[in-house]
């Protein structure tokens, strides 16, 4: 597989019009378990080439004479990468994808140049630029697809299924960088260092030796409540812990209970009574679509605190908004809205207690050198036959 067979015979040798026979790749020729290939020959230049039926490369070189000399020689696979100007604007490295053929990396693609910009390609590679049903039909070079992130709802797997091609993702690739994130939001919300050194540099410290503008919380003895008991999430409850938290967690199937306590498994509806902070760390999903409401956030404790660095559509950004005005919700930390970038009339934009990022929490060099070596592995995994991270069920 992705390999052709170059044929050399006596008879050519020295003959400038003479070519060699060549086994060219079936197209979209199932991963290895055999290289399947159609012989081709042309004895002189201008002759049409006759084939000889599919075979495989055991097969090919057992049913050739002897007298043939046979080489190997690697086709490089093209490889088109939609969108790579976020993962790398220049500070990481594209190398480990380079390493498996021949790369083609644009900035952005509009949809328009999707097909053009795709054209030959066996893998195409997209952060964020849609894949939607009739492209992939438009490219029939296609083998395989790459997400450069873990949400995949950009692209129509049911299609790219439907055409036999994989669509693989990244997972875990940023774990700490988004845990560490979250207790940024939490902490800044709890101790406000930015709005304090904004207050110093106003002018604000005189007359006394110390002052605040508001109370700072110390989360000793509170307790944290995770939706979303992933990777990311466990690592959240961890550092909670570290800060001398009670830890509760929810999760579609509870199991694996962490070692440290107090630790329990919950429902939501018991974070939302008990949870002093509620960090999310859950798909996005119809079960999950909205799941901070206004029906759960009159559950919640008055003045509890809530994170989010999962999906934007999780809240119902008008009923959080209402919360944040009223004191109802003590304070709002979120990577992520949804929708991105968001319009000016967004409710979160215009309410107290709250701090916004734009989507950053993955963005470290770590985590995006992680993005490219995970994705190049499941490249050579699917190469190799046993691709792994397949998102839509296609496995060959």
């Amino acid at each position: 597989r992705d390999r052709s067979l170059v044929v050399s015979h006596p008879a050519f040798k020295g003959r400038p019009s003479g070519r060699p026979f060549f086994f060219a790749p079936r197209p979209r020729a199932a991963p290895c378990g055999g290289v399947r290939l159609r012989l081709h020959c042309s004895r002189k230049s201008g002759d049409s080439p006759f084939f000889f039926p599919c075979l495989s490369g055991q097969q090919a070189m057992q049913t050739l004479p002897a007298r043939f000399a046979v080489r190997a020689a690697r086709i490089k696979m093209k490889i088109v990468v939609l969108d790579g100007d976020v993962i790398n604007p220049g500070d990481i490295s594209w190398a480990p994808l380079e390493k498996l053929g021949e790369v083609a990396i644009y900035g952005d693609t509009p949809e328009d140049l999707i097909v053009e910009r795709a054209a030959g390609a066996e893998v195409l590679i997209t952060n964020k630029v849609p894949l939607r049903s009739g492209t992939l039909s438009r490219l029939p070079d296609l083998r395989m697809v790459a997400v450069l992130a873990t949400g995949y709802d950009i692209i129509d797997t049911a299609d790219a299924a439907a055409h036999g091609i994989p669509v693989c993702n990244v997972v875990a690739y940023g774990v700490d960088d988004v845990a560490q994130h979250a207790w940024a939001l939490l902490l800044e919300l709890c101790r406000r260092t930015g709005e304090h050194t904004a207050s110093v540099r106003a002018g604000e410290w005189k007359d006394t030796w110390c002052y605040w503008k508001t109370t700072p919380v110390c989360l000793r003895g509170r307790t944290l409540g995770v939706i979303g008991f992933g990777s990311i999430g466990r690592r959240v409850g961890e550092l909670g812990h570290a800060f001398g938290m009670s830890v509760l967690a929810n999760c579609r199937t509870p199991r694996n209970p962490p070692s440290y306590s107090p630790f329990a498994f919950a429902s939501t509806d018991q974070i939302f009574q008990q949870a002093d902070v509620i960090s999310l760390h859950c798909p996005l999903t119809d079960a999950t679509r909205a799941i901070i409401n206004a029906k759960a956030l009159a559950r919640m404790k008055p003045g509890a605190i809530l994170i989010n660095t999962a999906r934007g559509p999780l809240l119902d950004e008008a009923a959080v908004a209402e919360a944040l005005h009223s004191g109802k919700l003590g304070g709002l930390g979120v990577d992520v809205l949804a929708k991105e970038p968001p319009a000016a009339d967004n409710p979160l934009l215009h309410t107290p207690n709250t701090l916004i990022t734009p989507h950053m929490a993955w963005a470290t060099a770590r985590s995006r050198q992680n993005i490219i070596n995970l994705t190049a592995e499941n490249i050579l995994r699917w190469q190799q036959g046993t691709p792994v991270n397949v998102v839509n069920g296609v496995k060959e």
